[in-house]
């Protein structure tokens, strides 16, 4: 179709032909489009402030019934993973002096037995040389005694000369007994040579988790020294949670509890309520609750975690199609119908994603009652 003809050749035809010619297309045009734009489905005529839409084909958002199920009340809460105390095993060393040798550090994984350090003791000298002194003695004691004897059978000394030499043999005995119990102690063996060194070894197998002692330090007597080392056997974890002091009544020893770390938040791990502290944070008023739990090998001491506490008693909840609820401005909102071709906004308060697409709604909402299944398109159809 020829839209603009020139049959004038003046300049003011051909302008006022050339006006007609775009104006005639442009027409023509819009006649076209306006033949294949589909008509407006759904049309909102009105919105209140209370909330209220009217729409021209309610039909056209299909509705779904709240539904009814039983589950047990939970409260989530966060935590942090400690070790357990009762598995946490401190190292020290009754003997002072100056480490020669240190083969670990902290965060090795170490097995009992295995050396930790070796000092170089003026202790360790002093037992040895106070167990030798002992066993000469003893053994000096010993040949008297049996010198006594000799006389005494043959009637040169009197018994009481022989109850002398057997309290001086009994005497030396007890002083090799403590003196080897010394060495012992001190972590030293009385059969070794005297070397003036001891080896403090692993009581335990398990991790380090506490380190106070490096190369050529100095240590001190157990009164005013620190532990040499923590080892924690980290197959069973803490993990401490705050709870608030309203929540605590909901929270019983003995409940499971779903553990998830922020580091590994799709994998879900199950723990036991051991212990509910008696006394409450003043400043912030959580109460200590510890959740102890079998560490699968990646719980590391510090990391973060969210805790579900599950009740005992089961209770009522209402549950909707997730996608009947629309979440805006930090709140959650259902449409539900109301006489004649309206819908009204419903204020709730979702809570977790269940299974088959549907959605925990906590307050607002009963079961039974009727919502549109899909609130994202009726509150977009509202904005048009």
């Amino acid at each position: 179709m020829n839209c603009i003809r020139l049959t004038f050749i003046t300049r003011t035809g051909l302008a006022l032909w050339i006006g007609l010619g775009l104006a005639a297309c442009t027409r023509g045009h819009a006649q076209e489009e306006g033949d294949e734009a589909p008509p407006p489905a759904l049309v909102v005529h009105d919105e209140t402030a209370s909330g209220v839409a009217t729409v021209d084909h309610p039909e056209a958002f299909p509705l779904a019934a709240a539904e009814q199920y039983m589950a047990r009340p939970a409260l989530s809460v966060t935590g942090v993973v400690t070790n357990d105390v009762s598995r946490a095993v401190p190292v020290v060393s009754l003997a002072s002096g100056r480490v020669i040798d240190l083969p670990v550090r902290l965060g090795d994984q170490v097995r009992q037995g295995q050396l930790l350090v070796r000092i170089e003791s003026g202790d360790i000298s002093g037992a040895f040389s106070d167990y030798r002194h002992a066993v000469a003695d003893e053994a000096l004691a010993r040949a008297q005694l049996d010198r006594a004897k000799m006389l005494y059978d043959r009637g040169a000394i009197a018994q009481k000369d022989l109850e002398v030499a057997q309290d001086a043999e009994t005497k030396a005995a007890i002083d090799v007994e403590t003196t080897a119990e010394h060495l012992r102690v001190l972590g030293a063996n009385p059969e070794r040579p005297a070397t003036g060194t001891i080896d403090v070894v692993a009581p335990v197998s398990g991790v380090i988790t506490e380190q106070n002692v490096t190369n050529a330090t100095g240590v001190k007597s157990l009164d005013n020294s620190p532990n040499l080392f923590t080892i924690s056997d980290l197959s069973y974890v803490w993990i401490v949670c705050d709870v608030y002091e309203n929540d605590l009544p909901n929270v019983h020893l003995g409940d499971s509890a779903d553990v998830r770390l922020n580091a590994y938040p799709d994998r879900v791990l199950t723990g036991r309520v051991s212990n509910i502290l008696p006394t409450l944070d003043p400043n912030i008023r959580t109460g200590k609750v510890r959740v102890e739990l079998r560490n699968p090998g990646y719980m590391r001491i510090g990391m973060f975690a969210t805790a579900t506490f599950h009740g005992q008693s089961m209770e009522t909840h209402t549950a909707v199609p997730a996608t009947a609820i629309l979440h805006m401005h930090d709140r959650d909102w259902v449409y539900v119908p109301a006489p004649g071709n309206t819908f009204r906004r419903l204020e709730v308060v979702g809570g977790d994603t269940l299974d088959g697409g549907r959605q925990e709604v906590r307050s607002g909402l009963q079961p039974g009652q009727k919502v549109v299944s899909n609130a994202l398109v009726l509150d977009r159809a509202i904005e048009q």
